[in-house]
């Protein structure tokens, strides 16, 4: 489906942070696909610019920004600029996160710990500062962030990444509760485990073909983001988090 007035987000905005690969790439195509004009946000170029070439292969149309979401005052210049180009955004997808490293609590080093809040927690509040306003201009403004079962459950050794997405649980909700006599509609999303970069790294051993895909999760993410999506302040998992949900020695 190309870029057109078929698309169930035709029409629409969608900004996506960590686009340039893994679920963030994979949301992106499905919302162009879908019709909505992609504002593609990662650090790495040549990663942006191989899921615009997607993009165009759709007949869809993006913009790229490479940022690094832990500059906040250029989240506020992108706001900004966001303002004056299109006047509000309808989506919005905070994906972006890093592993940090999987240690006991106290051989973390400070600048791993900062680093996994500024990403995982700190830059996802900026984009809410920034963004908000643009949401509320929106007919139906639409916000996912993407969370993890870890933040919800003590896991050994998954301390500044279980922490900061605890914290980001946290955040969201109260996020959803301020917006919830306006358009705007706030939920989080719990993929489970993907066949990632951040999964490799977590797990370097496991054999990958055995996890989901990224793309498995493209429907979810579309229909969190239609203007009919009525939920808000809630956790919707994928199917793989709901068959770890089920598993009580399921991992992460």
């Amino acid at each position: 489906m190309s870029n057109g007035s078929a698309g169930r987000l035709a029409g629409r905005i969608a900004l996506v942070t960590g686009a340039s690969r893994g679920l963030g790439a994979a949301a992106a195509l499905a919302y162009a696909r879908e019709g909505a004009h992609c504002i593609l946000v990662a650090r790495t170029v040549g990663g942006l610019e191989a899921v615009d070439d997607g993009i165009k292969a759709l007949g869809g149309s993006a913009t790229l920004v490479p940022l690094d979401v832990t500059d906040g005052p250029g989240i506020d210049r992108l706001g900004a600029a966001l303002y004056e180009r299109f006047g509000r955004l309808d989506v919005l997808l905070g994906n972006a996160a890093i592993l940090g490293t999987l240690s006991p609590l106290g051989h973390i080093e400070p600048q791993t710990f900062e680093q996994v809040i500024a990403v995982n927690l700190t830059a996802n509040w900026r984009l809410i500062r920034s963004l908000d306003p643009l949401l509320r201009r929106s007919d139906a403004g639409r916000a996912i962030f993407v969370t993890s079962d870890v933040g919800r459950r003590a896991v050994p050794y998954w301390g500044a990444y279980a922490a900061s997405k605890a914290a980001l649980d946290m955040l969201v909700g109260i996020y959803a509760a301020e917006v919830a006599h306006t358009s705007v509609r706030v939920n989080l999303f719990d993929p489970g485990p993907m066949r990632t970069t951040m999964r490799g790294q977590a797990y370097p051993g496991e054999d990958e073909a055995r996890q989901t895909p990224p793309e498995a999760h493209a429907e979810s993410l579309v229909r969190l983001a239609l203007p009919g999506c009525t939920m808000n302040g809630q956790l919707v998992a994928g199917d793989a988090a709901l068959a770890r949900s089920a598993d009580p020695g399921g991992r992460h």
